[in-house]
């Protein structure tokens, strides 16, 4: 996959997808939340969110993608809906670093939750 195609994969919820393209090293942190750094922390992170996933109607809606040599960016909102009720709305922008040969070096996953919910 191309390096764009692996950051919409892994911003949009298809964590699996991009689970070859991890490495011991790949950093993903998300200031204020988490850090996790290789793929044993962040595989199992990624199957939890999976799962919350599953249990929710999710909404993904990418608005922009920036792609350089090695860097891509990409910011979008997902709703997540539970019988009908919206649960939250977060606003996101993840910004990933790549080697030559595609694998992630690090993710910067920038999240605001909506203060007001949809009726």
């Amino acid at each position: 996959m191309k390096k764009s195609e692996i950051a919409q994969a892994f911003s949009g919820g298809k964590f699996e997808k991009c689970f070859d393209y991890l490495t011991d090293q790949t950093i993903w942190n998300t200031p204020g939340e988490q850090y996790l750094k290789g793929k044993d922390e962040i595989i199992p992170f990624c199957k939890k969110v999976t799962a919350y996933f599953e249990s929710v109607t999710t909404d993904f809606k990418p608005l922009h993608l920036i792609e350089g040599d090695c860097c891509v960016a990409i910011n979008g909102t997902a709703e997540f809906i539970r019988e009908g009720k919206y649960v939250s709305i977060v606003s996101s922008c993840d910004v990933y670093e790549f080697t030559d040969q595609n694998e992630i070096v690090s993710i910067y996953s920038y999240c605001i939750t909506e203060k007001s919910e949809k009726d």
